[in-house]
């Protein structure tokens, strides 16, 4: 298998985590802005070559990941709506973030003013919520956690937000920070 990406994106480090956590065999291949609009139709990464097979999201891969090594991709619809609503606060910020390289505050923007709103009150969500006390599978964290930590994680080390304000967040990252894939894949270390 061989993994297209960055190190620095929570999308790929999830798919890093999962990958590691069920033993399988894979090379990560660094790839730029440039290298993902030309190999892949979403224009993003990650995406993942498995011999014919072409996958071009985290989710599929993620969901081919778990299953071909006989795991559940959700612990339960909770779960998978808790993944949803962080990807969404993820696309949101990594938007946001992008779009400041270019030049473009969200301030000039009222549907960019929207995506930081949406990004703060899913973030208050995630706070109101426990994290890593129910989940009973084969690894510590369910995919829903994994994905909640990888934007935790990539909002700290981009700086786009602190959790001065989300104590119960912050200390959920110090647990997932005692996780060695999680800390093995900390894109501070990249």
């Amino acid at each position: 298998m061989e993994l297209f990406g960055s190190y620095t994106s929570p999308y790929v480090r999830h798919c890093r985590i999962a990958l590691l956590e069920t033993d399988t065999k894979f090379s990560l291949t660094e790839t730029d802005f440039d290298t993902s609009a030309k190999l892949s139709p979403a224009k993003k990464v990650p995406f993942l070559h498995h011999n014919d097979l072409r996958l071009h999201d985290s989710t599929s891969i993620l969901k081919y990941v778990r299953e071909k090594a006989g795991e559940r991709f959700f612990a339960d619809t909770k779960d998978f709506d808790q993944y949803c609503l962080v990807n969404t606060a993820m696309d949101a910020a990594i938007n946001i973030f992008l779009l400041e390289k270019g030049g473009i505050k969200s301030s000039q923007a009222p549907y960019l003013q929207r995506q930081q709103e949406r990004i703060n009150d899913i973030l208050q969500l995630m706070e109101e919520k426990d994290h890593a006390v129910a989940y009973e599978g084969p690894h510590p964290f369910s995919d829903g956690e994994l994905r909640l930590g990888c934007f935790l994680s990539w909002g700290l080390f981009r700086q786009r937000f602190n959790l001065d304000k989300y104590p119960r967040l912050g200390a959920f990252v110090d647990k997932l920070n005692d996780y060695p894939y999680f800390a093995d894949t900390d894109p501070s270390k990249a």
